[in-house]
């Protein structure tokens, strides 16, 4: 099983994504994190610059990581799909995944509160005008996706990312329990 995190820059995806992982022993895929750890240089320039990379070398990368995390009972994917064409190669290559989207997680957090949380995160691509160029295009590639992933008849959730860590976990562990994705 999958469940995808979605929320732009600064909405706690990867820490509640770690979590989550943590507290049930699943693994957490950050989009971000595997593109980080390539090192390559152009895949670096262009998330510096806060632009998109080629769907193409994300999903090659992405369909390299859930290979290799067979063993996993579920998977949480951070920052993926970023695209239309990427949530589709999703949906379409859930045979050879062997694992289906269980739940779709959205986290809702307010403008104000994610420049703020982004100011103390400090990580090199968290500029002012990065993340407003990654807000923008967030906002315009999520309702895409959303409407997709809902056609497909997978469950999609809203959840108030604003709170404590532990705050917004336990809302997070209330809607995988109503979805029978953990057992209490």
């Amino acid at each position: 099983m999958m469940i995808v995190f979605f929320g732009p820059a600064g909405a706690g995806k990867s820490v509640q994504g770690q979590l989550l992982a943590a507290r049930n022993g699943w693994r957490w895929l950050s989009a971000g994190q595997l593109l980080r750890d390539t090192h390559d240089p152009e895949l670096l320039a262009t998330m510096q610059a806060g632009k998109l990379l080629p769907p193409e070398k994300v999903n090659e990368i992405m369909g390299e990581a859930l290979a290799r995390a067979t063993d996993i009972n579920q998977v949480i994917l951070d920052g993926f799909p970023r695209m239309l064409e990427q949530a589709k190669w999703l949906v379409e290559s859930q045979p050879q995944h062997g694992r289906s989207i269980g739940l779709v997680i959205i986290l809702e957090v307010p403008k104000s509160e994610l420049l703020n949380r982004l100011s103390l995160r400090g990580r090199v691509d968290d500029v002012p005008e990065a993340i407003d160029e990654r807000l923008t295009i967030y906002r315009q590639e999520i309702y895409p996706i959303l409407s997709y992933l809902t056609d497909q008849n997978i469950p999609v959730v809203h959840i108030d990312g604003v709170g404590t860590v532990g705050q917004v976990h336990d809302r997070i562990m209330e809607e995988l329990t109503a979805h029978n994705l953990v057992q209490v």
